[in-house]
């Protein structure tokens, strides 16, 4: 997936005009206004699996649409957290990737229960990605990503008033741009390994830049 400057104004202001989920596949059309419809944005913090002090950080730049990171995340994330991560070799970060207004809605679901659910609120859309996206209409993406909120034990309330928080939605995409753009990002997963961009690959090959970098740091 290309990172476009069209696909980023048409994700965002779709967030800002549909009042309601449901009408969230429509296809998303940028308005000559949409700078104006977007209340000023900031960059929000990462959210870190892992010690502080680690010696290495790897930084994942995902989107929820992207079938690859739902591969990643499936298969080879829990591998990370088991072997570099929980033994406090490695702090991990997950960055957002808003290629389409879709995968913006279930980012701001990832984020709706706070910071402390993030991860896990995030694997859940993860691992039932080919389901919620398998939709034929927008009601049904909205249903699907309204069981996956409730799994995750947000109420209807809480899961509206995320995705109508305007103020949320422009920081949200402030952040993904800033970040994006400052680490050149062109598709995802890519990772950023102790500083080096890393494109995505198989998990041994993978395991081996993430020990050449740990040997470095000694």
């Amino acid at each position: 997936m290309m990172l476009l400057r069209r696909s980023l104004i048409a994700a965002a202001t779709a967030a800002l005009t549909l009042s309601a989920l449901p009408a969230m596949a429509q296809e998303a059309k940028p308005a000559d206004n949409a700078a104006e419809q977007m209340p000023e944005g900031k960059v929000l913090p990462d959210i870190a699996l892992g010690q502080a002090d680690a010696p290495v950080t790897i930084i994942e730049y995902a989107s929820f649409t992207c079938s690859h990171c739902a591969v990643f995340h499936d298969e080879n994330l829990p591998r990370l957290k088991a072997e570099y991560v929980d033994t406090g070799k490695v702090r991990f970060i997950q960055r957002d990737v808003y290629f389409d207004a879709v995968g913006l809605w279930a980012g701001i679901l990832a984020r709706c229960g706070g910071d402390e659910k993030y991860y896990a609120v995030s694997d859940l859309i993860f691992g039932d990605q080919k389901n919620w996206l398998n939709a034929k209409s927008g009601d049904e993406i909205a249903a699907n990503l309204r069981k996956i909120g409730a799994k995750a034990g947000m109420t209807t309330e809480q899961m509206d008033a995320c995705w109508n928080d305007k103020q949320k939605v422009a920081d949200l995409v402030t952040t993904f741009q800033t970040h994006a753009t400052a680490d050149q990002i062109e598709g995802t997963p890519t990772f950023i390994i102790a500083g080096e961009k890393v494109q995505n690959q198989p998990w041994a090959e993978l395991k081996k830049i993430i020990d050449a970098k740990l040997a470095e740091k000694g």
